[in-house]
């Protein structure tokens, strides 16, 4: 049998601006759409942050993503993963909930502190529809994005009745290390779904030894007891896509990590850029996953546990 590849969809995030694309979804009519339009490409996984449905600044409370959450659910079996990211100007207790009152099957959960570079974005932009977006590009030459050792263990002890499992993103060999801390402490429990994060300023490169060196320190760290999936920031998406792909992982695209779907060229949805990775996963000669079979590879408890 081939192998099964899940595609997750970070469908807007919190790190591009509305007047980036007029394609980034902002309005909870728009996330929805979005993420069922990527489920229907093939993305066994969405991943979904909120934002001000008027501002489209990142916004972390529960209210904000009930309008689209039961929406999604309703209309498509995805898996749906919410963020504990949130956006990098947010403290922890504000970050985790939404998970903590939705009790996804899936949660985000960053695995350390790190510089986190929006600001040479404004080269490329220069005029904003909203005042909030320049000073929170600028902001980030001087801003931490904290997630200290008590941060991570906030997030996991407020989750851990919930049943919930994380998306551990990992932007440097150290977040690995990290992890195994917490897995030691039992904190964490296998199957782990660690999720790569290549290029983005302040973490690990895009080269293509960057991604060989992540993956043989995961394969040392953690043998078979976890799934290795990929983003690559930008420009690398689906380079790196296809890498991560041949070399035995699991893909995540979406217009959280790239506004493009090729050189100077903006995608038109979140859907565009699940199909083009679907086109490389089985040129590779793979299949895609299912919701279901995403569940089982990821030890899920299932859609019908959610509190939404």
């Amino acid at each position: 049998m081939a192998r099964k590849v899940i595609i997750t969809c970070a469908v807007t995030g919190a790190i591009h601006t509305p007047s980036m694309s007029p394609h980034l979804p902002v309005t909870p009519e728009e996330i929805a759409e979005a993420a069922i339009g990527a489920a229907e490409a093939g993305a066994a996984i969405v991943h979904l942050h909120a934002r001000d449905p008027k501002t489209g600044r990142p916004d972390q409370s529960p209210e904000a993503f009930a309008p689209f959450l039961q929406v999604v659910k309703q209309r498509s079996d995805c898996v749906i993963n919410i963020t504990t990211g949130g956006a990098p100007t947010m403290l922890v207790e504000e970050r985790v909930r939404p998970a903590a009152h939705y009790k996804p099957e899936v949660a985000s959960l960053n695995m350390g502190s790190m510089n986190f570079g929006l600001y040479p974005m404004l080269s490329r932009f220069k005029e904003f529809q909203h005042d909030w977006e320049q000073p929170y590009l600028e902001g980030s030459r001087d801003r931490i994005f904290r997630n200290t050792f008590a941060d991570i263990e906030y997030i996991l002890t407020t989750c851990a009745e919930n049943g919930t499992r994380f998306e551990i993103e990992c932007y440097d060999i150290g977040h690995l290390y990290t992890l195994a801390h917490f897995v030691d402490r039992g904190l964490i429990k296998p199957p782990l779904f660690v999720q790569s994060v290549f290029g983005l300023l302040g973490g690990i490169g895009p080269h293509p030894e960057d991604v060989v060196h992540m993956k043989r320190t995961a394969d040392r760290l953690f043998g078979s007891d976890y799934q290795w999936s990929v983003l690559g920031a930008g420009k690398n998406q689906l380079a790196i896509a296809a890498q991560a792909a041949a070399m035995g992982g699991n893909v995540r695209v979406g217009l959280e990590d790239s506004l493009w779907i090729g050189p100077g060229k903006l995608a038109e949805s979140n859907a565009q850029q699940v199909m083009l990775a679907r086109q490389i996963i089985e040129g590779l000669g793979l299949e895609i996953a299912t919701p279901d079979d995403a569940r089982r590879m990821l030890s899920l408890k299932g859609g019908d546990r959610v509190n939404f």
